[in-house]
């Protein structure tokens, strides 16, 4: 899991959610549609980031199963 964990699609998507935190604070920019759109864009991001962890998660367990039930067939 820790591999997922410190990969470059999560890193990314939390430096860049932390970066739209600090933009917000600043109070000499009005928000506008583009932050609107800058924060659908992060959402969507980070939706595919969760959604690939999710997927080699679940196929690295099914690939597991595979195994054990061979191995128990062997007996």
């Amino acid at each position: 899991m820790r591999k997922y964990v410190f990969g470059t699609g999560l890193i990314g998507a939390i430096t860049t959610g932390l970066e739209l935190l600090r933009g917000l604070r600043d109070e000499e920019q009005p928000f506008t549609w583009r932050h609107v759109l800058i924060w659908l864009s992060w959402g969507i991001t980070v939706a595919l980031t969760v959604g690939a962890i999710v997927d080699t998660r679940r196929e690295v367990l099914a690939e597991r199963a595979i195994r054990a039930a061979g191995d128990d067939g062997a007996l």
